[in-house]
């Protein structure tokens, strides 16, 4: 336990040190995501920096990885989406070198009690020159909880405990939140509080105008230049943003390779300057001889997640074998190799309760070891129907397409074969496909990942309540809805040792199998300067330039 103790004091030191640094964070499809924020950055190198490029030249080259589902604010539940939609709009506040800055909120109060915060808006301007006003972010957030919206994140405004919200006059916005809400002004730095025009959405449903050049109307630092799905979308220089002044970059080319090992190999050959998640099978070579490979923190857990409503999984002791049955340390140290963490619960190790108590630590395992408890795994089995396996029926694993889902998968696979003598099938989806697949329940056993949108348990805990689109497990119990419930209103301790006892609850049910914390691992040209990835993992490159 010491060295797991130390290892999770390592990751939280990292995790604390991007609340003063520039940060990163890649696509959630990448099975070895990336975030920044250490001082080592070529943000914040102390080297002396070269001379810019000229205009003509500022193009980066960004591998995005999969297609994003979608680019539209309201829409969007995943970070490679995120990153677009970052580096394109900007909500009231935005995230700079860890710390949080008025963006379009020129300035805000809060009231005495912390519940009502009012924001003041600055003269700044949509791409194509009109105001933006308090009233469209009254109309954006409106557009989001509005149940025919069917946006997949609605619920983080019921999360951030907001109670409402209005425009006051075309300049002032105010919020007023059920409880005292520290994490609320972080969020509206989040991409699902973004404003969007509403005469800008009405050119195309479903988020269709987000990818049409025509229709795509910003208030970010870029504009959309051009989309072509599957393969790149290209986006150039808003020269209505309110700090144009200092965007550098005047093209961002962002393509859309899966592959690990061919945006590996055009990194390498020079014609890409940004990726993430090279193959795990290069990480030593690129550890020992690249300086613009980074393996840095990440808020975030990778794991897998059974259907609960289909058989053999509606079995508690057959998700309990299961998930007893993984080595987490050998798929750390033998197929991810990035410095990846085994995750013995569902919260990231970056939070701690008001009493000081690292989150994660106090919560507990709830038997599960760095190692496979392979007798223990096998009694449940066969205490579930299923000695040696016999009878156990034909299952499928499913993950999206990529190289290193694909190996965490195999060795899965390897390890359920040899410690419970039980098959099991592997599938996989294109990006956009596996997310409806995911969400609508059309599998048995499927990968996740999960990066927090905020520095609290709150953030992990919450999406498992019985109707968040999140709980991909179908997992239903009023006991857990209640408690959750109940945190969202109560104060200090009290809170957290309501989270303590939700969290207990859900992670004795074994509806996941928590596998192991996230390490951003990206590699960036030493040419590229400027760039960021802000605390919740997602690229910037708003003040990133190119230099020779």
């Amino acid at each position: 336990m010491f060295k797991r103790n130390l290892a999770l004091l390592l990751v939280v030191m990292l995790v604390a040190s991007m609340f003063i640094g520039c940060g990163s964070k890649p696509t959630e499809p990448a099975a070895t995501p990336t975030d920044s924020a250490e001082a080592t950055t070529p943000a914040e190198s102390t080297e002396p920096a070269a001379e810019p490029t000229s205009a003509a030249e500022q193009t980066l080259i960004w591998n995005i990885g999969a297609e994003p589902k979608t680019i539209d604010p309201g829409l969007n539940a995943a970070s490679d989406g995120g990153n677009v939609i970052n580096n394109m709009f900007e909500g009231l506040m935005r995230e700079i070198n860890g710390k949080l800055e008025p963006a379009m909120a020129e300035s805000y109060t809060m009231s005495d009690d912390g519940l009502v915060y009012t924001f003041t808006l600055r003269d700044a301007k949509w791409s194509d020159g009109q105001p933006v006003t308090a009233h469209d972010f009254e109309w954006a957030w409106n557009r989001v909880i509005a149940e025919e919206t069917a946006s997949e994140y609605a619920w983080i405004f019921d999360e951030a405990n907001v109670d409402s919200f209005k425009a006051l006059d075309e300049k002032t916005f105010e919020v007023t939140l059920k409880a005292p809400t520290p994490y609320f002004l972080g969020l509206t730095a989040f991409y699902t509080f973004f404003p969007v025009r509403e005469d800008s959405v009405a050119k195309g449903a479903d988020g269709a105008w987000a990818i049409d050049p025509s229709a795509s109307i910003v208030n970010g630092p870029f504009m959309l230049d051009s989309y072509v799905g599957g393969d790149r979308l290209v986006l150039v220089k808003n020269p209505n943003y309110w700090r144009a002044d200092q965007v550098k970059l005047q093209k961002i080319e962002g393509l859309m390779i899966v592959e690990a090992s061919t945006y590996l190999t055009a990194y390498e050959s020079g014609s890409i300057d940004v990726i993430s998640a090279p193959p795990t099978e290069e990480i030593p070579r690129l550890i020992a001889e690249d300086p613009t490979f980074y393996i840095l923190p990440q808020d975030g857990t990778y794991y897998y997640c059974f259907n609960t409503e289909k058989a053999p999984f509606d079995n508690l002791n057959v998700r309990k074998a299961l998930s007893l049955a993984i080595d987490r340390k050998a798929i750390c140290e033998t197929v991810t190799k990035a410095g990846q963490i085994p995750a013995l619960n569902m919260v990231s190790p970056t939070s701690y309760d008001a009493d000081g108590n690292l989150f994660t630590e106090k919560l507990g395992n709830f038997g599960l070891a760095e190692t496979a408890q392979i007798e223990e795994a096998q009694a449940l089995l066969a205490e579930a129907g299923y000695p040696n396996g016999e009878g156990f029926p034909k299952v499928e694993l499913m993950y999206n397409t990529s190289e290193g889902h694909k190996k965490i998968a195999e060795a899965i696979q390897e390890m359920w074969k040899q410690n419970l003598n039980i098959d099991i099938t592997l599938t996989n989806q294109e990006w956009a496909v596996f997310q409806d697949t995911r969400r609508e329940g059309n599998f048995q056993i499927s990968r996740a990942g999960w990066l927090g949108d905020y520095s609290d348990p709150m953030s992990y805990l919450g999406m498992f309540l019985s109707e968040s689109p999140m709980n991909y497990p179908h997992w239903k119990s009023p006991e857990y809805d209640k408690l959750i419930e109940d945190a969202k209103t109560a104060p200090g301790q009290e809170r957290f040792n309501l989270l303590y006892e939700a969290g207990a609850l859900m992670e004795s049910e074994y509806i996941n199998i928590p596998v192991y914390t996230y390490t951003n691992v990206i590699m960036v040209k030493e040419k590229v300067q400027g760039w960021e990835m802000t605390t919740r993992s997602t690229w910037f490159f708003g003040f990133a330039e190119i230099t020779e």
